[in-house]
């Protein structure tokens, strides 16, 4: 692999070219950028590199990786031009915090050791703050299946957790059996949307922590059944051109039997 002179000349060309972008003879669209019209950019790269992982193309992955990267670049150069912040910054602030945050790695390994508790403690104590809870802070700008992944991970790091995958399992039961008599409720559907609502989070819940013990990222595992509910729907509406018929004249046995022929077709 690349030793450290090299990969600190590649990264300096990055931060050249960026700075050669956004400056006066630099692309159009590049200088018009802010912080604020880059943030869907930020998230879109991240679920890039997470698609990425999944193809298990390594190029592709080299690729999206080096868009995020982009990312921290771009608005490193957009704080240095603000007088804010540059590169510089953003780095030794990463290092800094990496290290405090490793007590047991960069100070007393007997001292020390790591625990969920501990890297609470001292990102409370960065801010001048107490925890809070022994949950932790949760961004609430995750999707919801991902933040309810890292609430169950926080929780079952204090000990707050089932023993086994078979109890996770069981409370899918019970959930699923609470929404159905939530909706079979004599008040009926509208009037008791509200609960229903609440049952229908809980069985998500449950969900996701199935997943967890599964190390299954839910997230990940939604969008895969999205991707494939959209591919076999695409397939069945080929399907149904193919023999001169109108989607919209089919009754839904007939576009469940196309269903099934698409899924035998292995999409």
């Amino acid at each position: 692999m690349h030793n450290l002179d090299e990969k600190k000349e590649q990264f300096g060309r990055l931060l050249n070219i960026m700075e050669q972008l956004r400056g006066e003879t630099g692309c159009e669209w590049d200088k018009k950028q802010t912080h604020e019209s880059l943030k869907p950019y930020a998230i879109e790269e991240a679920y890039e590199v997470s698609d990425a992982v999944d193809s298990g193309d390594v190029e592709e992955l080299k690729g999206e990786l080096g868009d995020l990267l982009l990312q921290t670049v771009f608005h490193a150069q957009i704080g240095s031009e603000e007088g804010l912040f540059d590169m510089y910054d953003v780095l030794k602030t990463v290092n800094e915090k990496m290290i405090r945050r490793h007590p047991h790695v960069f100070e007393d390994a007997e001292k020390f050791s790591y625990s969920y508790k501990q890297w609470e403690d001292i990102k409370a104590a960065e801010k001048g703050k107490q925890a809070l809870s022994r949950i932790g802070k949760i961004n609430k700008a995750l999707p919801a299946l991902s933040m309810a992944r890292r609430v169950q991970e926080n929780a079952a790091e204090c000990g707050f957790d089932w023993e086994q995958t078979e109890d996770a399992l069981l409370k899918i039961d019970e959930e699923l059996v609470e929404l159905k008599d939530e909706i079979r409720h004599e008040k009926g559907i509208a009037a008791n949307q509200a609960r229903i609502e609440e049952e229908f989070g809980d069985l998500l819940f449950a969900a996701v922590n199935v997943a967890r013990f599964l190390k299954i990222d839910p997230e990940n595992a939604l969008r895969k059944a999205t991707d494939k509910f959209i591919k076999r729907f695409r397939q069945m509406e080929d399907l149904i051109k193919a023999d001169e018929k109108v989607f919209e004249d089919q009754k839904l046995q007939t576009l469940d039997e196309y269903w099934e022929r698409a899924k035998k077709i292995g999409l």
